[in-house]
């Protein structure tokens, strides 16, 4: 843990207890394997009863957890922003370093031999964080929309699932949006636009945010947004509330993700190509131990 102090601060008593409410939850979900962004830690709150659900709420619970991480109270690995990371290349110190990365990092394609293939489609890149490892875990594709998926996008997808349809591979994109009018119409938008450029019928599964399970889960409400051109038709069929997606417990998202990966899966082939797999990554792990050997063999070639 990651607790270093900065500054002072003179917290009031209700203040501290909110704090030390948050650590724990945070503390909670770091001991599944889940890092939470700030958005994700006001749900929890909200979902426990612990501060109300509006903007000032948040806002409000965004400057004591700040506060907090710079007294030293809040880990600070502890909170994810998404959006803004450092990007830097790899260095190693030596060739048998950059040969040994390669070998833990080495994969087949696993679903090349598979009777179909399978994208997960996300809303939200703040989600990434929780869906990202189900997708390295089980080797599928991973995108982040960021709202309506661009014109590019879409037709570099549906160009990617027309080869896997030449394949014989089904196509499989699993969805998932906040429940909200614009978050439901996504579906459809992803659904209409990447068969038109496959030439081709795809399958577009929503995942959720779903109305069985907001009646399951009871997800802290918003307002839905009345400037939303589809808020009409949203608030006859559902009223006028909506869910973020962000809402859901991470590990609850995870549940509902991976069954549906393993369903589709063909288990048996998986294990042959995974063995496959193993082998070379040994082949490699080998080579990274033994590379003055190799060093010297290939010094022969020169």
């Amino acid at each position: 843990m990651a607790k270093i102090a900065f500054q002072e601060f003179n917290f009031q008593a209700k203040t501290l207890e909110k704090i030390a409410l948050a650590d724990k939850i945070i503390r909670i979900y770091k001991n599944q394997g889940f890092t939470l962004t700030l958005r994700q830690l006001y749900y929890q709150m909200v979902a426990r009863d612990l501060i109300p659900n509006n903007q000032r709420s948040y806002k409000n619970l965004g400057v004591i957890i700040g506060n907090a991480r710079l007294a030293g109270l809040i880990d600070w690995n502890s909170i994810e922003d998404r959006l803004r990371q450092l990007v830097t290349v790899s260095h190693w110190s030596s060739p048998a370093g950059i040969i040994r990365s390669a070998a833990s990092g080495f994969r087949m394609d696993k679903w090349r031999n598979q009777p179909c293939r399978i994208e997960i489609w996300v809303e939200k890149d703040a989600l990434s964080g929780v869906l990202t490892p189900i997708a390295e875990k089980h080797d599928v594709g991973f995108f982040a929309a960021r709202g309506y998926p661009s014109l590019s996008e879409m037709y570099s997808a549906g160009q990617r699932f027309a080869r896997y349809a030449r394949s014989r591979q089904e196509v499989h994109i699993l969805h998932l949006g906040d429940h909200d009018p614009s978050g439901m119409d996504m579906t459809r938008d992803i659904q209409d636009r990447v068969s038109m450029f496959a030439s081709k019928t795809l399958n577009v599964n929503r995942l959720a945010l779903n109305w069985d399970q907001i009646e399951l889960y009871q997800p802290p409400p918003n307002p839905a947004k009345q400037t939303d051109s589809r808020f009409e038709a949203y608030v006859e069929r559902y009223g006028d509330e909506s869910w973020e997606l962000d809402a859901l417990d991470p590990a609850t998202l995870a549940s509902i993700v991976e069954p549906i990966i393993l369903e589709l899966r063909d288990d048996k082939q998986w294990e042959i190509d995974l063995d496959i797999e193993l082998d070379h990554r040994n082949d490699l792990d080998n080579a990274a131990a033994n590379w003055h050997d190799v060093a010297g063999f290939l010094e022969d070639y020169k």
